[in-house]
Order: C-alpha cells, then structure tokens, then sequence
C-alpha cells in the first residue's frame, strides 16, 4: 500500500492548489482525480466560460465598430468555432495543471476515491493511505424536481457550453453568476434569451443598486427579464420547450428551444464514503473547524463542499490554510466578511463585503458614495459609460464596511477594495492616495471622494 503525508481528493482550484502548496512544504503528496486535472472551474466552469465571454465581446465591438469611427463589412461568428476555442483553452490550462504536478513531485492518481476508515482511500480497488486526507470533491449543477435536466432540451452549465449549434431562444432559469453569464454570452451571439429570477431583483445578493443598474443593462441589450417568477414546469414533448412560468399577474407559457437550468450547485459528496468513516455533514455540506479538521481526526475537507462561500479562489485559500496548519505553520483563519465576488456578463459585477442594506442592519452609521463612470474619462473614451463604484464607510472611525462596482473591467478592479479592508484602511486614506488619470480604478477614489462631500468631477 502506497503511504503518503497527504492525499488529496479531488484537483479543482482547491484540490490541485493544496497539494502543490502541501508539496511546497515538504509533505509527500498524492491527488485523486476521476476526470480531468483542475476540476469543474478550469475545465467547465470559470475558464472556459470567460473564453466564450470574450467572443462575446469581440463580436459585440465588430457590430459596433461605427461607434469607434471604424467600418466592418460581413462580421459574423463560427458558433463552432467559438465553443471550439473555448475547450482549447480548458485544455490548455489543464495541461498547466499536469505541469505543475510533474514539477512539485506529486502523484497523481487517476480513478474514483472512496474514503476509508484508517485513513485510507480506496481508487479503483487499489488502498491508498496518509496521514491526513484533504477531501476536495466540490460541486456540479443543482437539478429542480420540477426541471429536470436532459441535457438536450432542458440542460445544466455543461451543456450550455458545449452546444453543437446555437438555439434560436433560450430561457435562463435563475440569475446568478452561472445564469447571467450565459444569458449576456447567448444573447451577444444573436439567440432571443428570457431570463427568470424568482426573487425581486437580478443577481439578488447584490447591492440593490448595482441589480437595479444590471436589470436596466441586461433589457438595453434586449434580454427579457421576469422577475419575482418561477418556473413550476416544462413540457418537452413537441420540437421546442413549454415552460410554464409564474409570475405575479399568474401563469404563462413560453417557448423556447432550450431551457438552461442555472439554480444553483448541488455538492458532490455522494459515494465517496463519508458515512463508511463517520464524517459529520449537515444539508449537504461536510462540517468543519476553522482549519478544515472535520469530526474524525486525520480527515479535512475545503471548497463548496463546506459551509463557507462556493468560489474557486475562496477554495484555494482554504487548502492552503488547510495543509499550512498540517505543517505547523503560523496561520490565521480566513476572514468570510473579506471575500470578494465577480460577475463576468456584461455589465461586469464586483463587490466586497457589506452592501448599504446589510450594513444598516448591522447599526452603523453610514457614509456612501458613487461616482457613475458616465463622468470617468477612461469610461467615455472606451465607449463603457455604463455603471458606477459604489462605496460604504462607517462615519464614526472610517472603516470601509463594503465596495460594489459594476462596469467595465471591475472584476479587475475589486482587488483595491479587499486589500484595503484587509489593511484596515480608512476612507480618508483612500481618498488621500493618488489615483492614475485617466483608469477606470479613480473612480474608487471619485466615489470615497463622494462619501466624504469631496467629489471634484461630479
């Protein structure tokens, strides 16, 4: 029986990136991967959706290349070809994975992994043990029992990708991050997309005002939005979708030639033995400590599988604060109030900590502020006028309680926000650092600017 520091079960982002960080630290290490090395995220999900989005996006500058004063004849799109890029770009990162493997010396195993008491793992028939086990399994696309996917007319984010041609319409159930992307890439392309959102508002966990702003965006660009709306069932029988829809004013029908299902994650924890070794879950995630120790010793478990938010980077910190205690290392738990999240549609969304509302509830008094990028010169000379940075202190001592953009590029941008709440910087800091003319990123300036009744360009 092969014996290892640490086994890894699963290489997504959080998988792959704690075993090189637990090979780093001197600890024999193997991964199990049944699939394909860097999981759902680089293979299916994060990677190449981006690939498609900007595709997207190049075909959307060719159709309004009159607006830059240029002329383009015949500009049109190789559906093929676009979902053909995008796996090669999968490809691609997931052979860097294999790279990075081979270069930190880790074994990798190939087969399903069942956990077994002992610290074991069974692969295929063969046992493999260690002395701490990494469980790392993540997640796939959550099926409603009123829709269910077939993965030909009524499908999941896999499908959605890999589409051999492209439908004519299309609805979107649900408006997370999964469900808006797709609805702005499929909708850029040409396909009539409906999108519907049970909840009041388009991607509901954020800002009121940047879900206020992103609905107007989204109907601009000729999307149907239904929100407050739920689809109770879809009839599959005739050449398109019947979906039947609830809204406020009662029921209607659509049509549509496929249904993408994009409500949420379900985790991946079924067969792979966690009630064989006595691991405690709790609603479908497996229960941890502050370091990733679960109920038995020796076992540990990180990404969407645990309670905490199910994004690649917040997996990735986990596994490396996981195997970094393993190591005896100096570590502090992971701040969950500090993690920041992006939308990459168009619009782009980010945002960082609390929103207005939340902060509100919490008893603070508030400072904010906005600065649309409709006064940014950066924005009017790239033809990205649309949205804002929006910005919340606490007035008593300045803490920057929250930070929320949508626009161009400010998925790149987010990151100034998370450093500067990790630094415990204040808003009067912010404002008094100087910011490069003309970027988007002065608009975070302009907008503390704003909050402190400071703003030069509004």
């Amino acid at each position: 029986m092969s014996k290892y520091d640490v086994i890894v079960l699963g290489s997504g982002p959080g998988g792959y990136v704690t075993a090189i960080r637990a090979s780093q630290l001197g600890l024999k290490t193997a991964v199990v991967e049944k699939e394909s090395l860097g999981g759902v995220c680089l293979n299916w999900g994060c990677i190449p959706t981006k690939a498609l989005l900007k595709s997207a996006q190049v075909f959307d500058y060719l159709n309004h290349a009159e607006d830059y004063g240029l002329s383009v004849t015949g500009a049109d799109k190789d559906f093929t070809k676009v979902v053909k890029r995008s796996r090669d770009v999968a490809e691609g990162m997931s052979k860097g994975v294999q790279f990075l493997m081979k270069k930190n010396k880790i074994d990798v195993i190939n087969g399903f992994g069942k956990l077994k008491p002992g610290k074991k793992i069974d692969v295929d028939g063969t046992e493999y043990s260690a002395d701490h086990i990494v469980i790392a399994t993540g997640a796939r696309s959550r099926e409603l029992p009123n829709l269910p996917q077939d993965g030909k007319k009524v499908i999941g984010y896999r499908e959605a990708m890999t589409l051999k041609t492209q439908p004519k319409s299309m609805i979107v159930v649900g408006s997370g991050a999964i469900g808006v992307e797709f609805a702005h890439f499929y909708n850029a392309m040409g396909t009539d997309v409906t999108i519907v959102e049970f909840l009041p508002n388009l991607v509901p966990l954020e800002d009121i005002d940047v879900s206020k702003q992103f609905e107007k965006s989204f109907k601009k660009a000729g999307i149907k939005v239904m929100t407050s709306s739920s689809v109770e069932s879809v009839d599959t029988s005739g050449k398109t979708v019947k979906a039947t829809v609830k809204t406020k004013k009662g029921e209607e029908i659509i049509e549509a030639d496929i249904v993408l299902s994009a409500v949420g994650i379900a985790t991946n924890l079924e067969g792979i033995g966690l009630e064989d070794v006595g691991i405690v879950t709790d609603k479908g995630k497996v229960m941890v400590n502050e370091w990733y120790q679960t109920n038995m010793p020796g076992y540990y478990a990180i990404g969407d599988i645990t309670p905490g938010p199910a994004l690649a980077h917040v997996a990735s910190a986990e596994g490396i604060l996981c195997v970094e205690k393993i190591a005896g290392e100096h570590c502090e738990p992971i701040d969950y109030g500090n993690i920041p999240g992006c939308t990459y549609a168009t619009p782009e969304i980010a945002s960082v900590g609390m929103t207005e509302a939340q902060a509100k509830e919490a008893g603070y008094e508030l400072k904010v502020g906005k600065f649309p990028f409709s006064a940014s010169g950066k924005a009017s000379a790239a033809g990205t006028k649309d949205g804002f940075v929006k910005v919340i202190f606490d007035a008593k001592y300045g803490e920057w309680l929250g930070c929320h953009m949508i626009g161009a590029g400010v998925t790149d941008m987010i990151a100034e926000a998370v450093l500067g709440r990790k630094l415990e910087t204040t808003g009067h800091e912010v404002l008094k650092t100087i910011h490069p003319h003309p970027t988007m990123s002065e608009a975070v300036m302009e907008a503390v600017a704003d909050a402190y009744g400071e703003v030069i360009h509004l």
